[in-house]
C-alpha cells in the first residue's frame, strides 16, 4: 500500500514539475460585436475539447495562456446568440480583434419529435431541473480555479483578494454541505483597508457574541476599537455573507444544492418564480432557450442566520439547450419587493438589488461543469452619520453617500477539470481544505507565471493599482 501512495505521489510531484517546465503560447485579444461595435463581456474563449480556457471581461478583452502542446488544436470564441469564431493556435493573431456576427435560430428549423416537448417557460424549466441527474457530474471530480475578491465603493477599491483554488465536489447525488470542499492553494494579491471604516461590523459581531451592554453604532468611533477586534469581526462579517462557504454550499449554488431543503429552485420552485418563453437563441452552432425568470406569488428568501435576507423578487434569465435540457447560463438577481426589504435596502445599501448572480456552465464529457462564476452583493459598512454634535467635515464626509455604500464581488474561473480517480482521491486526501481566503501565504512566481486568470478591466486595473500604493503607504 506505501509503495503505491509513494508510486502515485512521485508521478503527481513529476507531473506538476514538468507541467511548470512546459512553454506557453499566449493567445489574446478583444472580442467585438459585429453589429453595435461593442464589447462582447462574458465570451467563452477556450481550447476545443480541453478544459483550457477564459472569458472576456467587461472591455471584451481577454488573455490566455496555453501549453505548447496545444499549438495545433482549435480556439474557439463563442457568447450566446452569436456565431463562434474558430482559428487553430497555431494561426492565431494577437493583433487583430475577434468580431462576432449575431445568429438566432428560428421556431420554424425545429423538427417535431415523438417525445412530446414542454411549451411553456415554466415546462421547460421544470423539464431541466428534472434531468440535472443526467446533465450534471455524477462522479467525484476536482475544479482548479482563479478566485477575485474585492469590496468597494463608488470611489475606490478598499479590499482585494486573488487566489488559487481547488474545488472538490463528490457530485450532484450528494449534499454539498458534507460532500463539497474548497481549499486556498495560492495567494497572488491581497489588500486589505477596511479596519477605517468597518465599525458597523464590529458592532454586528460584539452584538451577536457578547449579549451584555449592547452597542450602537453612533456610540462608536474607530479610536475606540483595536485593529485585531476590527479584523476579527470583518473576517467573522464576511464569513456569514460572502464567504466561499455560502457560496458553493448555500443557496446561491441553485443548480448544485436543488435538492436541499427549501432550495431556491427546489420543488416549491413556481412559488417563488415564474418563467417565460422569450426567443430560442445559438450557442456554438447548438440551439439554447432563453427564459425569463419573473416573480411568483411568494417572496424569495436566503434565511441567512442574524440579517434580515428576505422579501425579494426575482428576476432575471436562463438559458438552456434545446437539445438535452442541460443548463448552460443562469443571470439570477434578488430584488428588493417585501416594503421591510425595500425601506431596508435603500436606507441601509443604498440599491434594490442585493444579489446578482451569473453562473456559465462548459460541457465536458457529457456533463455540465461550473466555468465561471459571478457575485455582487452590497455591504453593510456603516449606517450613516446621525448626531446633532458639532463633526468636522471629515467625519461628515466619512459618511457621505459615495463613502457609504459599499458592494462585494466574487469572480471564480475554472480553468482545469480533473476526473482521474488516482489523482482526485489523493488531493482529497492529502489538502487542508482550508475556504479561509484571510490566511497568508507567500507569493510563489512560477506557479503564477503558467496559471490562467482573469483579466482586469482597464477601470479596475487603475483602482488595484491605486489600492495597492495606497495599502504600501499605509504599512509604513
Amino acid at each position: 500500500m506505501y509503495c503505491n501512495h509513494f508510486k502515485l505521489f512521485f508521478a503527481i510531484t513529476l507531473f506538476f514539475v514538468s507541467f511548470l517546465g512546459f512553454s506557453q503560447v499566449e493567445l489574446k485579444g478583444k472580442v467585438i460585436d459585429s453589429a453595435y461595435v461593442l464589447p462582447v463581456e462574458n465570451a467563452s474563449v477556450y481550447i476545443k475539447n480541453t478544459t483550457i480556457g477564459t472569458i472576456s471581461n467587461s472591455d471584451g478583452r481577454f488573455v490566455l495562456l496555453v501549453p505548447s502542446e496545444h499549438q495545433n488544436d482549435t480556439l474557439v470564441v463563442s457568447s450566446i446568440g452569436f456565431k463562434s469564431f474558430k482559428v487553430l493556435v497555431s494561426d492565431y493573431d494577437n493583433s487583430k480583434d475577434i468580431f462576432l456576427e449575431e445568429d438566432i435560430a428560428s421556431l420554424d428549423e425545429i423538427v417535431i419529435v415523438a417525445d412530446p416537448r414542454p411549451t411553456t417557460g415554466n415546462g421547460i424549466v421544470l423539464k431541466a431541473l428534472e434531468r440535472l441527474s443526467k446533465n450534471l457530474p455524477d462522479s467525484a471530480y476536482l475544479q482548479k480555479g482563479f478566485l477575485r475578491h474585492k469590496e468597494r465603493n463608488s470611489l475606490e477599491f478598499k479590499w482585494l483578494i486573488e487566489s488559487a483554488i481547488t474545488v472538490y465536489d463528490s457530485g450532484y447525488g450528494a449534499k454539498s454541505t458534507e460532500h463539497l470542499k474548497v481549499n486556498v492553494d495560492e495567494m497572488r494579491k491581497s489588500y486589505d483597508l477596511r479596519d477605517v471604516d468597518s465599525i458597523f461590523s464590529y458592532v454586528s459581531y460584539r452584538n451577536r457574541n457578547i449579549k451584555r451592554n449592547r452597542l450602537k453604532t453612533q456610540d462608536i468611533r474607530r479610536n475606540d476599537v483595536s485593529k485585531e477586534q476590527l479584523v476579527k469581526s470583518i473576517k467573522w462579517n464576511d464569513t456569514r455573507v460572502n464567504g466561499l462557504q455560502n457560496l458553493f454550499q448555500g443557496k446561491l449554488n441553485l443548480l448544485r444544492n436543488v435538492e436541499d431543503t427549501k432550495a431556491l429552485f427546489g420543488k416549491d420552485i413556481l412559488k417563488t418564480h415564474q418563467f417565460v418563453m422569450d426567443t430560442l437563441l445559438v450557442d456554438d452552432s447548438r440551439k439554447i432557450y432563453k427564459i425569463k425568470i419573473n416573480k411568483s406569488i411568494d417572496f424569495v428568501g436566503l434565511n441567512t442566520k442574524g440579517i434580515y435576507n428576505e422579501g425579494y423578487k426575482a428576476q432575471g434569465w436562463l438559458y438552456i439547450y434545446y437539445d438535452n435540457y442541460a443548463i448552460k447560463k443562469i443571470e439570477y438577481e434578488l430584488v428588493a419587493a417585501s416594503d421591510a426589504q425595500k425601506s431596508r435596502s435603500k436606507r441601509l445599501l443604498g440599491t434594490q438589488t442585493n444579489h446578482k448572480l451569473i453562473i456559465n456552465y462548459i460541457e465536458y464529457n457529457d456533463k455540465m461543469y461550473p466555468n465561471y462564476i459571478y457575485y455582487e452583493t452590497p455591504k453593510l459598512v456603516n449606517v450613516g452619520l446621525k448626531t446633532n454634535k458639532k463633526v468636522s467635515q471629515k467625519e461628515i464626509d466619512r459618511y457621505n453617500r459615495e463613502e457609504r455604500y459599499y458592494s462585494t464581488v466574487q469572480e471564480i474561473l475554472f480553468s482545469e477539470i480533473i476526473l482521474d480517480r488516482e489523482i482526485v482521491q489523493f488531493e482529497l486526501n492529502s489538502k487542508l481544505w482550508n475556504m479561509d481566503i484571510f490566511l497568508s501565504k507567500p507569493y510563489n512566481k512560477e506557479f503564477w507565471k503558467n496559471y490562467n486568470v482573469l483579466l482586469e478591466s482597464e477601470e479596475d486595473e487603475q483602482l488595484i493599482n491605486d489600492l495597492s500604493q495606497r495599502a504600501s503607504l499605509y504599512k509604513d
